[in-house]
């Protein structure tokens, strides 16, 4: 199963916004941890739908140590939490490589 590596921003009395570092412009939120998590795996799911429909190509996710290693993303990574959204398996093999 491919999965995206989504930065968790969440702070006291705000909405938990969630965003995707290899997918520019796809990003989420929700009132708690549990509703933006649900939320960014439609985030992810609609976005790679709008790239496809475009005849773009779905970026290849990185790694977490590949991130790491990106001074762009770093920062972000050591100050928020970090998840692994899955890609359907319906978009996995559109997915570029």
């Amino acid at each position: 199963m491919t999965h995206y590596v989504a930065i968790v921003e969440e702070e006291q009395g705000k909405a938990v916004g969630v965003w995707f570092p290899d997918l520019p412009g796809c990003f989420s939120a929700g009132d708690t941890v549990d509703e933006a998590m649900l939320n960014a795996k439609e985030a992810l799911e609609l976005w790679c739908h709008a790239m496809l429909e475009s005849g773009q190509k779905i970026p290849p996710p990185r790694s977490l140590f590949e991130l790491r290693a990106d001074a762009d993303i770093a920062q972000d990574l050591h100050q928020f939490m970090a998840a692994l959204i899955p890609l359907p398996d319906s978009l996995r093999t559109q997915a570029a490589e």
